[in-house]
């Protein structure tokens, strides 16, 4: 078994329910009304999460472990003796697992930035079953910005960012530029990005993945909800609700939005909130944007990276990029 030295750093933006209330107080009052999608991941959104990533509709985690594991040497060249892993969104941690098992790299230094703390929990429990490599854990409980900050400067480099999943698609275009900026300029010339990103499909795969047939999403879903409930004192009642997924065709996203089934008041009193919805009014918890394989590298390169390699698993219409910080 490997060494795995585990450090824990606090953040000042600690998920509190003081955050999580200002956040609903903002976008519950836009139009249309908003939660953003990050709020999904509370410990029970995380393990529904997990449970959707087995399901058969879901092919995208699939599609990225295969793509991980097979090339895994190669990404694995980038990190030279000394180099470090910064994985932002870690999830329960099997994808790194899988790269850093696959990627003959003898001793790293893994950061994990994640706002939960149950995924930096298992990410860890994950990452100690690795054999064969010496590798020191340090989570950061953070929003991706600010445990981009935090990141200590003197450690050695080259750094390899891991934005996996299709956690990029979370951003609209403009947020997407903004961040990924903000990922060059925690890196140096030399370091490296690796960006997962889903693929556009045909729509009947797109919706299933995100309503499929047994319902987990919509409880993934729904489950925002339920959290605003207990940390709140909101008065969301779940079955006055239902589960939807769009296809966006002219935005290139999945859009999934909680649809009022009636006319109902909604309080909030730990956001001082109180607003009608209307039946048929819906709360936008998320959209999923999908691209072209040639559009990935339209959008990443203008933050300062040229593209180093591409890899896509046609099966799951899923690509792996890997980019280098100019």
């Amino acid at each position: 078994m490997p060494r795995s030295a585990v450090y824990g750093l606090s953040s000042s933006t600690r998920q509190e329910p003081s955050a999580l209330a200002q956040d609903a107080a903002f976008y519950l009052q836009l139009q249309p009304r908003q939660l953003p999608s990050r709020l999904l991941y509370d410990a029970l959104g995380s393990a529904l999460f997990d449970a959707i990533c087995l399901l058969p509709w879901y092919r995208i985690t699939r599609g990225e472990l295969r793509l991980l594991q097979r090339y895994a040497s190669t990404i694995g060249e980038v990190l030279r003796e000394g180099g470090r892993i910064v994985e932002l969104g870690c999830g329960n941690g099997e994808k790194l697992a899988t790269l850093l098992t696959h990627a003959d790299v003898p001793a790293v230094r893994v950061h994990l930035i994640d706002l939960s703390e149950a995924a930096l929990a298992r990410s860890v429990q994950t990452l100690a079953t690795i054999d064969g490599a010496d590798v020191d854990v340090t989570t950061h409980k953070a929003t991706y910005e600010d445990g981009l900050l935090a990141l200590p400067t003197e450690e050695a480099h080259p750094t390899l960012v891991a934005f996996l999943g299709s956690n990029i698609g979370n951003f609209d275009p403009p947020g997407a530029a903004a961040f990924l900026g903000e990922i060059h300029a925690a890196l140096h010339p030399g370091d490296y990005l690796l960006l997962g990103a889903d693929l556009v499909k045909p729509e009947r795969d797109l919706l299933l993945a995100y309503d499929d047939p047994i319902g987990l999403t919509g409880a993934f879903n729904k489950n925002l909800l339920l959290r605003l409930n207990s940390e709140l004192d909101a008065n969301f009642a779940l079955d006055r609700f239902a589960h939807r997924a769009i296809w966006n065709r002219d935005a290139s996203r999945v859009e999934m939005h909680l649809i009022s089934l009636a006319p109902q008041e909604i309080e909030v009193p730990k956001s001082d909130l109180r607003f009608r919805l209307e039946e048929g009014e819906t709360i936008w918890t998320e959209s999923s944007y999908k691209y072209e394989t040639g559009g990935v590298r339209w959008l990443v390169e203008p933050a300062g990276f040229a593209q180093r390699n591409q890899w896509t698993d046609e099966q799951a219409r899923f690509a792996l990029t890997l980019f280098e910080a100019t």
